[in-house]
């Protein structure tokens, strides 16, 4: 997949690590656990071999819209195609050292809207 521009990047976060969301449905950066680990998903920097999770319509024949649940950080990227429509729902929640095996995680739904 060829370099995405960067306006076309949605950013979500745990306040420990953030990913880069692209409006194809993949995550092209993530340096998991924590800001300073190594990357597990890098494309952003070498699109051959950098690695990406992707998740989008099984055609190329679709548009797509992101945008962020109002005062949240949780992002929604919906994908139309001439057949459906899909939401893709990305997130890292926050939490505090009682929830600390649900507070370090990434989070996506997939979602059919029509």
């Amino acid at each position: 997949m060829p370099y995405q521009p960067i306006e076309d990047y949605g950013i979500i976060g745990n306040m420990r690590t953030a990913a880069l969301v692209s409006k194809t449905g993949s995550i092209d950066w993530l340096c998991y656990p924590n800001f300073d680990s190594p990357s597990i998903f890098a494309a952003l920097l070498d699109d051959k071999i950098g690695g990406i999770f992707s998740i989008q319509p099984d055609t190329e024949d679709f548009t797509s819209k992101q945008f962020y649940w109002q005062d949240t950080n949780v992002l929604v990227t919906r994908f139309m195609t001439p057949t459906g429509g899909l939401e893709l729902i990305d997130y890292m929640p926050v939490g505090d050292s009682e929830l600390a095996s649900y507070s370090n995680c990434l989070i996506r739904r997939v979602r059919m809207i029509r």
